[in-house]
């Protein structure tokens, strides 16, 4: 499908957060150290995770294809964003507008199943610790991150393919810093709420679902502690916590973009910037100040470095 025949935009202007110069250099700034900050940490988790022979866990698995997402996932929209600070109109190719689409929810929805598989080794080390070993053998693991990477391939083909088709012939200003599903649908030439429906049922349904799933688990893990030590609550919290916070954090404002119909794109921006850079920001800060393993390989791996 050529994508430059199915409309008559060759290219959009994305609006940003501010139109005031004065905050505009303020939040260039500020956002351009939060992405340093979440390039650095991760990648640094990452070097960690594949550099040290004691993070072998599946969790530490895990954790490293998370971070990586994370640096993938604020990348498709943070460098655009923080480049249009200092021009005065920030334009985007038709071509790079739906590949900045694709890019969003393919590693976003990446990141909720992986979110999820983690759920799932939480789960087993605390609720069946003896089958551990064999439940989560390495090749499961591999089968996980895999699915993960596949499942967010399909959702963004699925979520980006019928908004390519959509015919745009102007205006072609964008009410947001980045090209998502709902300012786009509000530009079309086209009736298209049934395009709409079915884009925040696709991601409703997968954002949805896989926090019910890991608000489950976590009520199984919390039923299975009943009547153990408070040592042994304490220790199963401690592995959990970091797990929870980032569901949190991640799944709120992806929920309350995506599940409900084009509303308020004010507040969707305001929300997007939390879930698409504060949250990857946070990433590293929230495993590594509560895992002391982590910690000690991050030390040992400096001073090699050094």
């Amino acid at each position: 499908i050529s994508m430059e025949n199915s409309s008559s935009v060759k290219e959009f202007i994305l609006l940003g957060l501010s139109e005031n110069q004065g905050v505009q250099k303020i939040y260039f700034v500020v956002f351009l150290l939060f992405y340093t900050l979440t390039v650095a940490g991760n990648l640094l988790i990452v070097l960690t995770v594949t550099s040290s022979r004691h993070l072998n866990s599946p969790m530490y698995f895990f954790l490293c294809h998370l971070s990586f997402v994370d640096v993938c996932y604020s990348s498709v929209t943070a460098p655009q964003m923080i480049s249009g600070f200092l021009v005065e109109n920030n334009t985007i190719s038709f071509a790079g507008c739906i590949g900045q689409l694709f890019g969003l929810h393919f590693f976003g929805c990446t990141e909720i199943f992986i979110l999820t598989a983690m759920a799932y080794d939480r789960y087993v080390a605390i609720c069946r610790p003896l089958h551990y070993p064999t439940l989560m053998s390495r090749c499961l693991c591999g089968r996980m991150v895999g699915g993960s990477w596949a499942g967010g391939f399909l959702h963004s083909t699925l979520q980006t393919l019928p908004i390519a088709l959509l015919p745009f012939c102007g205006p072609n200003k964008v009410a947001h810093y980045f090209c998502d599903v709902h300012p786009l649908l509000h530009l079309a030439c086209a009736d298209t709420r049934a395009v709409g429906l079915a884009t925040v049922a696709n991601g409703g349904v997968i954002s949805l679902s896989c926090f019910l799933i890991l608000v489950v688990s976590y009520v199984v893990i919390l039923v299975s502690l009943r009547g153990q030590k408070a040592a042994g609550w304490r220790k199963a919290l401690s592995t959990c916590g970091s797990h929870i916070t980032m569901v949190i954090l991640f799944f709120g404002p992806c929920t309350f973009v995506y599940i409900r119909p084009s509303g308020d794109l004010s507040e969707d921006r305001s929300v997007a910037v939390f879930y698409t850079l504060i949250v990857p920001m946070l990433n590293p800060l929230i495993y590594t100040l509560r895992n002391g393993e982590v910690k000690g390989a991050m030390r040992k791996l400096c001073r090699r470095k050094v």
